[in-house]
């Protein structure tokens, strides 16, 4: 497919012109489509905190770690899906392209019904194991399990968004999550504020909103890329490309799953300090996440970046690629961080008001947030690997990190310092899987990763 053809379906061919230019102008769209998704919960955060109360907030807040554990096995096969459809469209495969798409949509088909029974069983099990306080766990539940019950539309959407992105084209994405940012917003004061259904209305507008997004999504993706068809039922499993997607996304799902179960014993230890330390933390942790955004658009553009870039056998500009973006990573972080930190109390304070739960929010975005440079680098080192199909060293990277390293040292330094500063145990993650990552790429062996030719 010629560069004028992709631009003309909104693609974007990264394997030539500027790889700052082509990273920034990949980057932009979903740094706005990444806002509206965090927006989800952030506003479903809001609402609850500031209309029904602190309780509320730490249920909604320790409720998503648990629908994010259910969903990120998913997710992370998306992610091989994506790596797959860049570097196919890289080499000018577009049937290829087109029977990946299919055979991820059938393994969506054969795993959602399980997945969300599964969902809708474990949640309170799950919050009972991670020690949500009592005055929140009957929200906590009924966030869980609307939410998982309706898990098919934030699955989809992401799976639409990765097909996209490995198409190279990030601004569709963001048209379908503006409406659907709009609906759940709009439902979320109808639901709450005239209804009184409290953290069930925030869970429905939620869903719903998802699902609209994921059905925009497909009509799309049918009408604009007349070599993908997304219909159900008349889809074809390929077992080969089944193959390599399950090479290529074992590792992101093990990663994607592993980070979840570790924000889980993060949530148990801090969950241990109270609620007003819990609902602090939700707060802090959903600006820390909204400040990371450009960092995770640029991670995955350069995935998709490496991913075109490898298939057109252009290492030259792979390696070009991840110095701009490694630049562009860190720079953008510590100029977020700059303008976040002095304003920490007033955002906290947009969640919930109460002197206890901003005090514990500041501890985390001072220790955190001014260390989030590090967790910049490691992501974009990531992004390059998986881009090239050298998706293991980033699970890697992410278990010694998470499990050696920020895990024991949180538990240790809650107990023998404070609660305050447990913070402190993740830029020491940080920097470990930072080091991993920076030496695999350097050593060079993913540039014989590449699925395209196999």
């Amino acid at each position: 497919m010629s560069d004028i053809e992709r631009q003309s379906r909104g693609a974007m061919d990264m394997t030539h012109g500027s790889p700052t230019r082509r990273i920034l102008l990949f980057s932009l769209p979903l740094l706005v489509g990444n806002i509206f998704q965090q927006l989800y919960n952030m506003v479903d955060s809001v609402v609850v905190g500031q209309f029904v109360g602190s309780s509320a907030l730490t249920a909604v807040s320790t409720g998503f770690p648990i629908i994010y554990l259910l969903s990120s096995l998913f997710i992370g096969f998306s992610m091989g899906a994506t790596i797959m459809i860049a570097q196919y469209i890289g080499a000018g495969d577009r049937e290829t392209a087109g029977r990946t798409v299919d055979t991820i949509y059938s393994a969506l088909l054969a795993v959602i019904v399980p997945l969300t029974v599964l969902g809708v069983v474990v949640s309170g099990p799950l919050l009972t194991l991670i020690r949500v306080p009592a005055e929140a766990y009957d929200q906590a539940r009924i966030y869980c399990m609307v939410v998982l019950g309706g898990i098919i539309g934030s699955l989809g959407y992401n799976l639409n968004a990765g097909i996209l992105q490995g198409l190279g084209d990030s601004k569709t994405p963001l048209i379908f999550l503006a409406v659907a940012c709009g609906i759940n917003v709009a439902l979320d004061l109808l639901f709450v504020l005239a209804f009184h259904w409290d953290v069930f209305g925030v869970a429905l507008a939620t869903i719903i909103a998802q699902f609209s997004s994921w059905v925009f999504g497909i009509f799309f993706i049918n009408r604009k890329y007349p070599f993908i068809h997304i219909r159900f039922f008349q889809m074809k499993l390929d077992h080969r490309l089944l193959r390599q997607v399950v090479r290529l996304g074992i590792p992101s799902a093990i990663q994607e799953c592993q980070f979840s179960v570790g924000i889980l014993i993060m949530q148990a230890l801090i969950n241990g300090f109270g609620n007003s330390f819990a609902a602090g933390f939700g707060a802090a942790n959903k600006i820390d996440t909204f400040a990371f955004m450009p960092i995770q658009s640029f991670s995955t553009a350069t995935t998709t970046y490496v991913g075109q870039n490898i298939g057109a056998e252009r290492l030259d500009r792979v390696q070009k690629g991840a110095r701009r973006a490694l630049a562009l990573g860190t720079l953008v972080c510590i100029a977020i961080t700059a303008v976040v930190i002095p304003l920490r109390r007033p955002l906290l304070m947009l969640f919930n008001t109460e002197p206890d739960v901003v005090a514990a929010g500041e501890a985390y975005l001072l220790r955190v947030l001014t260390m989030m440079f590090i967790l910049a680098m490691m992501f974009i080192f990531n992004a390059v690997l998986r881009g090239a199909g050298a998706t293991t060293v980033p699970m890697v990277s992410s278990i010694l990190s998470l499990w050696v390293v920020r895990v024991p040292a949180a538990y240790l330094l809650a107990h023998f310092l404070g609660p305050e500063e447990l913070y402190w145990a993740y830029p020491i993650g940080w920097a470990v899987g930072l080091a991993i990552s920076a030496a695999a790429y350097l050593r060079g062996r993913w540039r014989g990763k590449a699925v395209v030719g196999r």
